[in-house]
């Protein structure tokens, strides 16, 4: 009977021991949330920094496109407007039209009479703050690109200190650095992607406020040739 219970006891060991084996080699899934999550504290101002980027990304990308819709009769109804002497009904349609060139329309409209450079200046004056009102807000996208891989590398170089800290107090494993050096990595990939997405943004929103700014030369130049030309 001790014999039977000695094998049974065996047996039951090795079915336990197959089993343990069985589980602790079948590879881990891979999962990006489990992964991020891995990443430590330092990935709450990265999670911070890339909300933010996107709330300033389409945030800007609304008021610029809105700053940029121009009809494309506008110019043509000041410029007849213009040149028959009814400087009202084209005062009143830069007025009731809401976009940075009507804006500087009006200003020039309100300086008729005075010398040319006066309307310029008056005009340009108008522009610039246009310009600046779109460009409000783009110095938080390209600080986001400058700081997000910095709080990543550091976040890496905070979980590598860790990790050399446990290895000299438990000893050397192959495994635990592997695992150790790939998760601290999260944080160094996840500045440089919040990073590039920052600077992506920044670019694309620069480079549509550099066409609104074309359309506003464009007609400001357009109003000064038909402010030289002779009234009918």
């Amino acid at each position: 009977m001790f014999y039977l219970l000695q094998v049974g006891t065996s047996a039951v060991a090795d079915t336990l021991h197959k089993v343990a084996n069985s589980v602790a080699a079948e590879p881990e899934k891979f999962s990006l949330m489990g992964l991020l999550s891995k990443g430590g504290w330092i990935m709450y101002p990265l999670y911070i920094l890339f909300i933010g980027s996107i709330f300033v990304f389409f945030e800007r990308l609304i008021a610029i496109r809105k700053a940029s819709k121009i009809e494309d009769n506008f110019m043509s109804i000041i410029r007849d407007n213009i040149v028959t002497g009814n400087i009202t009904a084209a005062r009143s349609l830069a007025k009731n039209t809401n976009n940075p060139v009507a804006r500087m329309i009006d200003k020039g409209l309100q300086r008729i009479g005075k010398p040319i450079d006066a309307i310029e200046k008056s005009m340009e004056n108008v522009g610039k703050l246009e310009v600046y009102k779109m460009e409000r807000n783009l110095s938080i996208l390209s600080l986001i690109a400058g700081i997000a891989p910095m709080f990543g590398f550091l976040g890496t170089i905070v979980g590598m200190i860790q990790l050399f800290y446990n290895i000299q107090n438990s000893g050397f494993e192959l495994n635990t650095i592997a695992g150790g050096i790939y998760v601290k990595m999260v944080t160094s990939g996840t500045g440089l992607i919040v990073g590039l997405i920052a600077y992506i943004g920044h670019n694309f929103l620069s480079t549509q406020i550099d066409k609104t700014v074309y359309k506003m030369e464009a007609a400001s130049a357009e109003f000064i040739d038909v402010l030289q030309e002779p009234t009918r």
